[in-house]
């Protein structure tokens, strides 16, 4: 799922980009920020296990 960005983001890192529809889809969907710094930090676990696999 990919969202506009405003014209200012358009030529932004891929990093910033995602960042900023992230954070969009959790105040979107008012997370609780405790439940999604909880949920980031699990996807972050994630994502270093399958980096090292790779490695």
């Amino acid at each position: 799922m990919r969202f506009s960005h405003p014209t200012g983001l358009d030529n932004a890192p891929d990093d910033v980009k995602l960042a900023v529809d992230l954070i969009y889809l959790l105040e979107n969907h008012e997370i609780d920020p405790d439940t999604a710094l909880s949920a980031i930090e699990m996807v972050k676990r994630d994502l270093l296990a399958k980096q090292n696999a790779s490695s």
